[in-house]
C-alpha cells in the first residue's frame, strides 16, 4: 500500500508551529570449524535450474516513515532553493518511532544535523522546516520538540485505511523496501558421521528465521547446508568399520560407533595412520572407500533430517551442498590463487598474506590454502563456494550463518575472494556471527558429565516437560491433542527462548524460563493468539469473514494499531540485519497491545454494530499479523491450548 502525497485536508505547514513537549587472534587459533557440512551428489539438475531462476520483483513499500522522509527532503530541497540551507546537502535524514505518543507518531533529528551547515540555531531551522513542509494527508501536524526535535503526529483516519487495506492483503501490506535479490543463506552446517548436538541449534534456526522472512519478503532464497562430509573422520570410521564389521541397523547408532572410533585414533599410532590412508584413498576416488563414505553420510544426514522437521526448520537434502561438492573445484583455487600472484610459501604451506590483516606485532596473518602436507584447509573449500554462490548461483546476497568465532575466518575469505576475482557476479556477503548457548554456571551447555548434549535429547526433553504442564493445565483433554500441544509448545519454546535474544549475544538455556505462560517466551505468545482465534470461533468465523471498516476512537486501539502497521517495517530490519530477536520484541509488543485493547475494549459486547466490526477487523488483522510473525520464525500455531 503506498500513501499519496497531496494538499487534499490536514496540511502541515507554518500555521502548525507549536509547542515544545520534550524533549584478532593470531591463525592456529581459529576454531576449527568454520566449515559446515553436506553433499550434492544428485543435486546438478537442481542446482543447474537454480543458476536459471530470475529473483522475483516485488514493489517497494512506502511506509509512513518514507512518506515522511519525502516530506523533509522536499521541504530542504525548498529551503537551499530560497538560500536558507547551502547547496550540496545530501544528509541521511532519520525518522524514528516515538515512544511517547504524546509528543507524537514519529520524530526526526534533522534540524539538528543540518544546524551547523546552515549557522542557525536547530529550533530555529526546525521552524522553517516546518514552514517549507509540503501538506500531506497522512499527516495532521508537525511540531518543535526539545533543543529541535520534529515531531509528526499522523492521520488517524489515513492509518485506519493503511489497516484495512493491509487486512485485505495476502502480504499483509508487507512489501520489501527495495528491490527482491537471489539470496544464498549458508546454515546449519553440522559435520557429519556422528549426531547434532545442541552446538548446531543456533545456526539452524537463526539462519531458517532469517530465511523465511526473506522469502516472505520477495526474495528468492537458495539454501545451502554446507556439511562436513570429507575429511579425517570419515577415513576413521572406515578404519575401525574394517576392524569391526556390523550390520547397518548396528550402523544408524553412528554416536556409539563413532565415539569407539574416536577412542581407537586416539589411542594407536598405527590405525591413525591408516585412517589418514583411507581419506586418501576416498579422495583419489576408490570405488570401496567411496562405498563406505556414501553409507555413513546417508546415515548421518537421515539423523539430521529428522532433527530438522522436528524443528520444522526448511531444510531438505536438496538444499545439502558440503564440502565435498567443491573437492574437484580445490586445485583450480588454487591454481588461480597463484595465477593472480596471491599465493605464498611460508613453512612449506601455501598461504596469501594481505596487508590489512595483521597480528600484535604488526606482522601480516597468513590465509592458508594448501598445508605443508597437501592437506587442503576450511578456506580453501570456502573460496571454492563463494565462486560458486557468485559465478554459478548469481546470487547478489550471501548470509553465513556460522559461530562468531570464526568472524576473522570469514573476513579473511571475503577479502581474498575479491581480490582474486571470484566474485564475478556483484554478490555482497555478510559473515551473521551468534554467540554460544551456555548452561546455567554461564559456560558452554554440556552434560553432568562434560559430554556433549545432543539435540534430539535436548528437545524430546523439552517436550516432556511441556506435556506435563498443558496436562496439568487440561486433563480433560485427549491424550493425541495433548501430545500435539506438547509438541508445539516444547519445541517452540526452545526456539523462541534463542531467537529472542540478539544472535551475537550468549545466553543461557533455562527450561523453567522458556516454558513461562509470562513474559516474552514462545507459550505466552502461543496463547496470545489462540486468545484472538476465541474470539472468532465464539462467532464461528474466520478471519476473513469480517465487514465495515477499522474507526480508531480509543486510546488503546490507535496504540495497537499503530504497532500493527510496523509489521513491513520490522520484517525489512530483520531482512537487512539477519536478527529475529527484532522480530520476537515486536510480536510481544503486540501480543500485549492487543491485551490491552481486549480488556478496555469490548470487542462482542460493543455499543454499535459498527464499532464491534471495527474491532473485530483490529482483532483479525492481529490474529493474521501474530500467526504469521511465528510462522516467519519457524513456530506453529495452535488455534486453543
Amino acid at each position: 500500500m503506498t500513501p499519496t502525497v497531496c494538499h487534499a485536508q490536514n496540511p502541515v505547514g507554518a500555521s502548525l508551529l507549536a509547542k515544545a513537549d520534550f524533549l584478532s587472534p593470531h591463525i592456529h587459533n581459529l576454531p576449527a570449524i568454520v566449515g559446515k557440512p553436506a553433499f550434492a551428489t544428485d543435486n546438478a539438475q537442481f542446482f543447474h535450474q537454480r543458476t536459471e531462476a530470475p529473483p522475483r520483483l516485488r514493489s517497494k513499500e512506502k511506509t509512513m516513515k518514507d512518506t515522511i522522509r519525502q516530506l523533509i527532503q522536499q521541504a530542504i530541497t525548498q529551503l537551499v532553493n530560497e538560500g536558507v540551507l547551502p547547496e550540496g546537502l545530501s544528509p541521511a535524514i532519520q525518522v524514528e518511532n516515538s515512544r511517547d505518543k504524546k509528543n507524537g507518531d514519529f520524530a526526526s533529528n534533522i534540524a539538528m544535523m543540518l544546524a551547523k551547515p546552515a549557522g542557525m540555531k536547530p529550533r530555529d531551522l526546525a521552524e522553517k522546516i516546518i514552514a517549507a513542509l509540503p501538506a500531506d494527508e497522512n499527516v495532521t501536524k508537525a511540531e518543535i520538540a526539545g533543543p529541535g526535535f520534529l515531531n509528526f503526529f499522523q492521520n488517524t483516519q489515513a492509518l485506519a485505511s493503511r489497516l484495512d487495506a493491509a487486512l485485505a492483503d495476502e502480504h499483509i501490506g508487507v512489501r520489501k523496501a527495495g528491490p527482491a535479490q537471489r539470496t544464498v543463506v549458508d546454515l546449519s552446517a553440522p559435520n557429519l558421521a556422528k549426531e547434532m548436538h545442541v552446538g548446531h541449534l543456533r545456526s539452524t534456526i537463526i539462519g531458517d528465521g532469517v530465511a523465511r522472512v526473506l522469502e516472505f519478503l520477495g526474495d528468492d532464497v537458495i539454501r545451502q547446508n554446507h556439511v562436513g562430509d570429507w575429511g579425517t573422520q570419515f577415513g576413521m570410521l572406515m578404519a575401525y568399520l574394517q576392524e569391526n564389521p556390523i550390520t547397518s541397523d548396528e550402523l544408524s547408532d553412528l554416536e556409539n560407533f563413532y565415539r569407539a572410533a574416536k577412542q581407537r585414533f586416539d589411542e594407536s599410532a598405527e590405525f591413525a595412520d591408516r585412517a589418514r590412508g583411507l581419506v586418501v584413498k576416498l579422495q583419489a576416488g576408490d570405488a570401496e572407500c567411496l562405498a563406505l563414505w556414501t553409507k555413513f553420510k546417508d546415515i548421518s544426514l537421515s539423523h539430521c533430517q529428522k532433527i530438522y522437521e522436528l524443528l520444522n526448520v526448511k531444510l531438505t537434502m536438496a538444499d545439502v551442498m558440503g564440502e565435498s561438492a567443491y573437492n574437484d573445484d580445490l586445485i583450480n583455487v588454487v591454481n588461480d590463487l597463484k595465477a593472480a600472484g596471491l599465493l605464498v610459501e611460508s613453512n612449506g604451506a601455501q598461504c596469501v598474506f594481505l596487508d590489512e590483516f595483521k597480528n600484535a606485532d604488526g606482522d601480516p596473518l597468513p590465509v592458508i590454502i594448501v598445508k605443508a602436507d597437501g592437506g587442503y584447509l576450511y578456506a580453501t573449500t570456502d573460496l571454492a563456494a563463494v565462486r560458486y554462490r557468485s559465478g554459478k548461483l548469481k546470487a547478489d546476497r550471501a548470509l553465513y550463518f556460522v559461530d562468531q568465532r570464526q568472524a576473522l575466518h570469514f573476513q579473511q575469505v571475503f577479502a581474498v575472494a575479491h581480490k582474486a576475482g571470484f566474485v564475478t557476479h556483484p554478490m555482497q556477503m555478510e559473515h551473521m556471527g551468534f554467540g554460544t548457548m551456555n548452561g546455567a554456571d554461564g559456560r558452554p551447555f554440556k552434560t553432568r558429565d562434560g559430554g556433549t548434549v545432543k539435540l534430539i535429547d535436548l528437545l524430546t526433553e523439552a517436550q516432556d516437560r511441556a506435556y506435563t504442564l498443558v496436562k496439568e493445565k487440561n486433563p480433560e483433554l485427549a491424550e493425541a491433542e495433548l501430545r500435539n500441544i506438547a509438541k508445539v509448545v516444547g519445541i517452540g519454546a526452545v526456539k523462541y527462548a534463542d531467537l529472542s535474544k540478539h544472535r551475537t549475544s550468549d545466553y543461557s538455556f533455562n527450561f523453567d524460563l522458556m516454558l513461562n505462560f509470562e513474559g516474552n517466551t514462545a507459550p505466552y505468545l502461543l496463547y496470545a493468539y489462540t486468545r484472538v482465534a476465541g474470539v472468532f470461533r465464539k462467532l464461528g468465523k474466520d478471519f476473513s469473514e469480517v465487514e465495515g471498516q477499522i474507526v480508531l476512537e480509543a486510546a488503546h486501539e490507535h496504540e495497537l494499531a499503530t504497532k500493527l502497521a510496523q509489521f513491513g517495517e520490522v520484517l525489512n530490519n530483520v531482512s537487512d540485519k539477519g536478527t529475529p530477536h527484532i522480530l520476537c520484541t515486536y510480536l510481544y509488543d503486540v501480543a500485549g497491545l492487543f491485551s490491552s485493547f481486549y480488556e478496555n475494549c469490548p470487542i462482542l459486547s460493543a455499543e454499535t454494530p459498527a464499532q464491534m466490526q471495527s474491532r473485530l477487523r483490529l482483532a483479525a488483522l492481529t490474529g493474521r499479523t501474530l500467526k504469521q510473525g511465528l510462522e516467519l520464525l519457524g513456530l506453529e500455531t495452535l488455534e486453543r491450548m
